[in-house]
């Protein structure tokens, strides 16, 4: 029997379409069990992605304000202690929304309806990405990232060990789901690096702005391209040429990520467009991308508003016929370039990543109690 929704479950409900119009359109499609942890998840990560991208903050201060948000997950500190010290840092680049997440982070913390598997993985899906995402804001600059393997670890720390968790949460729900889960592991991380892909090509000029570059030197020096010199008012050919190149990785990437909703069992509907209609938009971005490479603006390869409800509706409506889907996958994908198996290796986790224990012991420090 389902326990009646708290207050505080009540809010999660309310606050995502204010920090993420994607997965307030996904979440109310799972099964009612599964919306509340996945998205405490979500919320929890916004909160970390938050904590890690405000300037304001030095670097020693982001990783102690991490580390300590780590605590608070883990049930070790007092989340109102950690909203109360940070909220006065917060600069005018976090928006009203995002202020006011962190302000109730005691809120999403004291979720009462999680079971403990969900909360588990919850905890270590958090101190993975905090950990992994800390380590390369470190080193975040307009070179952009040396090679592809990088990039590769870059999307693991910040999206793949979403990919993880949701797995955990999918497999921990259904039976039927759990006789897959070898399956359905070894699609997980690349499922999510095919989203990420997606956003950091449409996010270039925003990163840059943010004086961040996600892409991989070794593509574009093939090329001949300096992403430290990158402008957008020199992009020429061989820009769009390089760009087209990881537009096929992420292509790729989303291929895995089909293979990974069709291992979900058809009358697991709601969990099938949750992925889908992710997957969809994904793949009209990248569309838009391949179209017009010279975009200055993520706003310009945006999918529309009809994109977005015809992505539903026939995604809806082929929800349980895996033929249907892979047949529309192939028509919203025509004319994506495609990479090569050898470009685009099984995903896996990085050779250090330890879960449980993405903050190093050598870069933990002693956590105050006030």
């Amino acid at each position: 029997m389902m326990k009646p929704a708290t207050s505080d479950e009540l809010y999660q409900d309310r606050i995502p379409p204010h920090v993420s119009r994607s997965f307030a359109l996904t979440i109310p499609q799972l099964p009612t069990e599964l919306r509340t942890p996945v998205s405490n998840a979500y919320l929890l990560c916004r909160i970390a992605d938050t904590i890690e991208d405000e300037s304001a903050l030095s670097v020693e201060d982001t990783l102690m304000s991490l580390q300590r948000f780590v605590s608070v997950v883990r049930g070790c500190y007092d989340a109102r202690l950690l909203a109360r010290d940070i909220l006065p840092q917060l600069s005018r680049r976090t928006s009203p929304a995002e202020r006011e997440l962190v302000s109730n982070m005691e809120r999403v913390i004291r979720t009462a309806s999680l079971q403990e598997f969900q909360r588990r993985a919850i905890e270590r899906c958090v101190d993975a990405m905090c950990g992994g995402m800390h380590q390369f804001q470190r080193i975040a600059s307009l070179h952009g990232l040396p090679r592809m393997k990088d990039l590769d670890q870059y999307c693991y720390y910040v999206a793949g060990v979403v990919g993880e968790l949701l797995t955990e949460l999918f497999c921990g729900y259904a039976e039927t789901v759990a006789q897959r889960r070898s399956a359905l592991e070894g699609l997980a991380v690349s499922f999510a690096q095919g989203l990420q892909m997606t956003n950091i090509l449409k996010d270039i000029w925003e990163d840059r702005v943010q004086g961040a570059c996600w892409l991989p030197q070794e593509v574009f020096t093939r090329y001949g391209i300096d992403l430290a010199r990158l402008s957008a008012r020199e992009l020429d050919a061989q820009f769009a040429a390089a760009l087209s190149e990881l537009v096929g990785v992420a292509h790729t990437h989303l291929r895995n990520a089909l293979s990974f909703t069709l291992l979900i069992p058809a009358e697991e509907a709601g969990i099938r467009r949750f992925c889908l209609w992710a997957i969809g938009l994904a793949v009209l971005t990248l569309r838009n991308i391949e179209r017009s490479p010279g975009f200055t603006d993520g706003r310009q390869v945006k999918v529309s508003h009809t994109g977005v409800a015809m992505t539903r509706i026939l995604t809806s409506i082929s929800v349980r016929h895996d033929g249907m889907l892979r047949q529309l996958f192939e028509w919203a994908a025509r004319g994506l370039p495609l990479a090569s198996a050898a470009t685009v290796p099984r995903a896996s986790p990085p050779p250090q990543h330890n879960r449980g224990d993405a903050l190093a012991p050598q870069a933990r420090r002693v956590i105050p109690d006030a």
